[in-house]
């Protein structure tokens, strides 16, 4: 592939002397080669006169970062496709700090969908506010559900890396860089969107496939983010999937105890 204008190159100001100067400060390893996960320094260096040379591993001798040449556009694609190297790249060699934004924007989706599947299985014509009121609530009632399914998914995931991981490595995972690499990787939520409101004959086969999708993002951002084999982070998404399916299961319960008509949970994929 080849370049697309340099947009993700930012070169610093070089010396007044024209030495090489780095993008961060040499003394700290906080990048990541993306062909073989090893710790480098830079990504590149800046020289006089505007000449940039991006910097090799001194592991695979492959570039560190080859994608910091590249588009935005075929960086997303890669992603989209799930290519180890393009998460490593955004994981660890770019400062995206929108995870948080995501997570509450791909809940409000689930909400969404949740909420319109409810309303359309009960139908009410009557225009009384107090109709409408009880609707607004039901939308933050599936909010919150949401959420905690998500917490409970998130916390399987964690508790079975936390008992596992240390077995084989002696070291405990970073959890707070998983936390974001799993919001980021949960972007194909985003497309309960359209494919609500292009509803088909096909929609729930989309519902299923989104939730595949997701899923999939997710076990290639723990494989990467801890760099662990892809056994251990099948299991870990399972074990965070069997947990969230326990407190869906308690939901129901709980619907069904207090007599409530709502069987969104019965047939909802998320």
């Amino acid at each position: 592939m080849g370049t697309g204008g340099r947009s993700g190159l930012r070169p610093e100001k070089g010396s007044a002397d024209g030495e090489a100067a780095t993008p961060t400060a040499a003394s700290s390893c906080q990048y990541r080669c993306i062909e073989c996960n090893q710790e480098a320094k830079e990504l590149y260096r800046d020289y006089s006169h505007g000449v940039l040379k991006i910097t090799i591993c001194k592991s695979c001798q492959k570039p560190v970062d080859k994608y910091i040449e590249y588009d935005p556009v075929i960086i997303l694609i890669n992603a989209i496709l799930c290519k180890a190297q393009a998460y490593r790249h955004i994981l660890f060699n770019t400062k995206i700090n929108i995870h948080g934004k995501l997570c509450v924007f791909c809940l409000l989706c689930e909400a969404y969908l949740r909420w319109w599947q409810l309303q359309d299985s009960n139908r009410n014509t009557d225009p009384d506010d107090l109709i409408r009121y009880a609707k607004e609530w039901d939308f933050y009632r599936m909010f919150a559900i949401a959420s905690l399914e998500q917490t409970a998914y998130f916390i399987g995931i964690f508790t079975f890396l936390w008992v596992e991981r240390p077995m084989a490595t002696k070291k405990k995972p970073n959890f707070i860089l998983l936390l974001k690499a799993l919001l980021l990787s949960s972007y194909g939520k985003l497309l309960l969107i359209p494919a609500v409101i292009w509803e088909h004959d096909y929609t729930p086969l989309c519902l299923k496939l989104i939730k595949v999708f997701v899923l999939t993002s997710n076990f290639q951002a723990i494989r990467v983010t801890l760099n662990i084999n892809r056994k251990l982070s099948f299991l870990a998404v399972m074990s965070g999937l069997l947990l969230e399916s326990t407190v869906v299961y308690f939901f129901q319960r709980m619907e069904w105890d207090i007599g409530s008509n709502c069987a969104i949970y019965k047939s909802q994929d998320f």
